[in-house]
């Protein structure tokens, strides 16, 4: 019975990890996919279009993952966009590389 339980906890642990092909980044912190998308990466808050740090954040963004095929784990809903976590590209997390661009908090 537990080869059972853990098998279906696999399944789903699978289903929700899920890979996407990018087609654009919007900016640092959002990003749209094959089928239109868009993406919103968890717990990074880069700075808005406009704003200074904004277009460092986007280019670095574009720079990791634009035109690849990420893996990423839906967590949530805001604005429309789908927020995701776990999103890596190959080997390398994102959340990580772009958590040196989150706005200055106080």
């Amino acid at each position: 019975m537990k080869l059972v339980g853990s098998k279906v906890f696999l399944e789903i642990i699978l289903t929700l990890m899920q890979k996407k092909k990018v087609t654009k980044v919007i900016d640092g912190d959002t990003f749209r996919v094959k089928g239109g998308q868009f993406i919103r990466i968890a717990n990074i808050d880069t700075p808005e279009k406009g704003r200074k740090g904004s277009a460092s954040a986007t280019h670095a963004l574009e720079d990791l993952i634009e035109g690849k095929t990420v893996t990423l784990n839906p967590v949530g809903k805001s604005y429309g966009r789908i927020v995701a976590d776990k999103i890596k590209v190959g080997s390398v997390s994102v959340e990580q590389k772009m958590r040196r661009f989150n706005k200055k908090k106080g």
